[in-house]
Formats: C-alpha cells, sequence, structure tokens
C-alpha cells in the first residue's frame, strides 16, 4: 500500500529555506516529496550546448538533493512537458496535493490554469503562495482598486502598506522531519538534456555584499567599480529570499530598496497589463516606423557600433551574460533611439544572453528605454553615448577592458552621428504619436 503523500513543485523559488509553498507543503500533514521540471518548450528554445542558466539550476539542484538526501529524503528532477510531467509523478505515487507558488508571466499563469484543471479531474488539490515578491496582484493599487501605472506612486504605497507581517519568514527548518522518506532518487544529468557544463566561472554568491550596498548609491553608475550587488541571477531563481533581502534593505541603504521596488513595479505591470509581454504598454507606439535594418542590428550585438560605452557593454554581455545597470540602459537606448530598431528585437537578445533574465523586468526596463512604456515624458529622452561614457567611466577604465582595440585603425567610427539620431528619432516618434491620435480621433 502506498504511502499517501504532497508534491512541492520547485519553480523560480530554488531553496529549501524560508520558502512559502514549500512551509505550507510541510505543515499540510502528509510526507513532502519535493519535484523539479525541466521544462521542455522553454529548453527548445535554448540553442544546444552551454547555457549557464540551465547550468546554475543544475548546480542547485545537486546541492539541493545533497541536503534532502541527508535528510533521508530526495528530490524528483524531470524533462518534459510540465503537464506530462505532473501526470506520471500522480500515477507513480498517492498524491494527495500539488504545493507550488505563484508565477506572473502570461505562459506561466496558463501553465497553472492547465495544471489546476488537470489535478483538479483527478481529486488532487493544487495550493500555489506568493513567495518570489513582498506584495503581488492587487495588494498595491489605488484607493479605486485599479493599478498604478507612475513608479513613484506605486513606491509611496508600497512603503505605506509594508509591515513586519509581509517580510516575516516561513520556518521551513521547523518541519524537515516531513520531507518525505525514500532512497536517493538519480538526478538528471545536463547531457541527458541536451547541454553540457561550460566550464566558466563560478556564479556570485547568494549573501548581500553588505560594503557595496551602504555605498549603492555612489558606486551604482560606475561600469569600472564592483559596485551592484549581483543578486539578479539569485532573485530570478529564488535562490535568495526577497523578504530577507528588503529586511537587509530597510537596514542598509534606501536606494537599494528601491530597485526591489522597481522589480515589483514591473512584475505588477506585466500581471495588469499582460499584453506588453509582446506589445508597446503604450499602444499608440504601435505605429511606430522602425527601420530595422538587420546588417546595423547585428553590428551592435556584436559590439562594433563604434561608440565605445556601447560596444564595451555588448562584448560584456555576449562574453559573460551580465552588463553593468547603467550600460544597459545606454545600449538599449542607442539600439532604440539612434537606430530606430524595435525594442523588441533589443529585448529578445538580452533574454537570450542575460543570466539574470527576468521577463518583468527585461521588458519594462526595454520599454522605459524605448519610451513605450509607463512613464511621464518618454520619447523625449535619448541618451547621448559620448556623454553617458564621459559621465560614467572618466578614466576609461570598463571602456578599456572590453574594447582594447580603442585608438587603432581596427576600431571603426560611428556608425551614425549622434545629432542626426536624435533628430531622426524625434520626428519619427512624433509622426508616430500623431499617427496613433489621428486615427484615434477619427474613430470617435
Amino acid at each position: 500500500m502506498q504511502v499517501p503523500i504532497v508534491l512541492f513543485w520547485f519553480r523560480r523559488d530554488l531553496r529549501l529555506s524560508d520558502n512559502a509553498g514549500l512551509y505550507h507543503a510541510l505543515t499540510s500533514g502528509f510526507p513532502v516529496l519535493p519535484v523539479f521540471i525541466f521544462d521542455q518548450d522553454i529548453l527548445d528554445q535554448f540553442p544546444a550546448g552551454t547555457d549557464r542558466r540551465v547550468e546554475f539550476i543544475h548546480n542547485t539542484l545537486k546541492a539541493m538533493f545533497g541536503v534532502l538526501q541527508a535528510l533521508g529524503s530526495s528530490l524528483e528532477v524531470k524533462h518534459g512537458k510540465p503537464l506530462e510531467m505532473l501526470g506520471m509523478l500522480t500515477a507513480q505515487y498517492d498524491v494527495k496535493a500539488v504545493y507550488a507558488n505563484h508565477d506572473y508571466e502570461p505562459e506561466a499563469i496558463r501553465r497553472d490554469e492547465q495544471v489546476a484543471r488537470f489535478l483538479e479531474s483527478k481529486g488532487i488539490a493544487f495550493h500555489t503562495y506568493k513567495d518570489q515578491v513582498v506584495f503581488e496582484k492587487h495588494e498595491v493599487v489605488k484607493d479605486d482598486g485599479t493599478p498604478y501605472r507612475v513608479f513613484g506612486a506605486y513606491r509611496k504605497r508600497w512603503m505605506k502598506k509594508l509591515s513586519d507581517f509581509y517580510l516575516s519568514s516561513y520556518p521551513t527548518e521547523k518541519y524537515q522531519h516531513n520531507f518525505f522518506q525514500t532512497s536517493p532518487i538519480p538526478i538528471i544529468r545536463l547531457e541527458e538534456i541536451g547541454f553540457t557544463q561550460s566550464g566558466e566561472p563560478t556564479f556570485p554568491p547568494t549573501e548581500l555584499p553588505k560594503t557595496i550596498i551602504r555605498t549603492y548609491e555612489l558606486t551604482r553608475d560606475l561600469p569600472s567599480l564592483a559596485g551592484t550587488s549581483r543578486l539578479g541571477l539569485h532573485l530570478r531563481f529564488g535562490t535568495v529570499s526577497v523578504r530577507a533581502l528588503t529586511r537587509q534593505a530597510l537596514q542598509l541603504n534606501a536606494v537599494w530598496l528601491g530597485e526591489l521596488i522597481w522589480r515589483e513595479f514591473f512584475m505588477m505591470i506585466l500581471f495588469h497589463f499582460p499584453h506588453v509581454s509582446g506589445r508597446p504598454y503604450n499602444l499608440e507606439y504601435e505605429h511606430m516606423a522602425w527601420l530595422n535594418q538587420e546588417d546595423q542590428f547585428e553590428r551592435w550585438c556584436n559590439g562594433t557600433t563604434g561608440y565605445p560605452i556601447v560596444d564595451a557593454g555588448m562584448r560584456e554581455l555576449n562574453a559573460t551574460g551580465f552588463m553593468h545597470n547603467r550600460v544597459r540602459m545606454i545600449v538599449a537606448s542607442f539600439m532604440v533611439k539612434h537606430l530606430l530598431i524595435d525594442y523588441r528585437w533589443g529585448e529578445a537578445y538580452f533574454a537570450g544572453k542575460l543570466l539574470d533574465y527576468d521577463m518583468a523586468a527585461n521588458n519594462g526596463n526595454w520599454q522605459w528605454c524605448a519610451g513605450t512604456g509607463c512613464d511621464a515624458a518618454p520619447y523625449f529622452r535619448v541618451f547621448n553615448p559620448e556623454t553617458q561614457a564621459k559621465k560614467f567611466d572618466k578614466h576609461q577604465e570598463y571602456i578599456r577592458k572590453w574594447v582594447p582595440e580603442l585608438g587603432t585603425p581596427a576600431y571603426p567610427a560611428p556608425m551614425v552621428d549622434h545629432a542626426f539620431a536624435r533628430d531622426r528619432a524625434l520626428r519619427t516618434y512624433k509622426a508616430a504619436l500623431n499617427k496613433a491620435r489621428g486615427i484615434s480621433s477619427g474613430s470617435e
């Protein structure tokens, strides 16, 4: 006779401590079998070979497997379509419920709706909880219940609502004896899912670098310094608790806390305005006359634009999977405003390269740079790459690291004149808005 159990389905919460859904599973009264599914539909979008994000997940799973094994339990790691894999697991075990944490991306919401219907048809409950944010969905809204569209007002309400209640940890350690006792279940090897170890340097640590955070506002815009937390990767995959980070940020630095709030603001925007996943937040910009010249896009991708700060950023991204935050804004603005390339091209390129890729933040920041997002004065902002370089990389330490041929005949001339590009961008954006508003007024 099988022992009745519940499953805890890891997704964007790859940790055993302070995990909301895991806590509720462990206190359900049934033994808990942890599960992770390498989603075939997602992995099929990646080129074969090495992908450091997949490698990071695999390394994290191996570490959790070791802890669970020491507790007499194990971890079921599957590769396939989530619905099919959960079907296999519910046939293999006597599953009473499946626990997980909320996911807010449109495809993930559709996936979870499918899963809920399937489990319900089998008489199995599906319980999900808030874990990857402090505030979600409808928790920070205007008095009339509508979502905020401006960050400043959202942040003010977010801070007003904050209390110890929302930052309390879930004491999962107390209930680790409730993991399902079983012999070790072999973990899928990377090669079995089409990937290999990169052999590259280790990933950033999960600890908050307190000395950096204390002076964050002084160093965060200087790409030559290690002046940012580098925790984006861990926030993306939930290897750190956002509640713990928020508690520390409240003590250390309000500016860095603001970055955590920006993250939740963009998640809120994606949840309430899911059309942003493929269309401009401000639909008036659907009429933009993008040039979309593929040869220019390729030069941008390769870091051969002739603008050193732009090229340094793109080369850093291509080589490491990371790009400094200030430089991300500069290279994004250059692609959209100077080259008039659809922001979605750059958004997709970043999605394929960034170790800390997060759909909400990536989309929100690209639309901010493109002027198509929720911003009070959108399209007038056109960064001058040369001015930005002088301000934030005065001695060219960052630039020289990634563009060693600067100043030699091997380095190309700027591919477009800044003044010309700025004027062209402003005219193009204005024309798009006039066209959209003309169509709107003509239809009323």
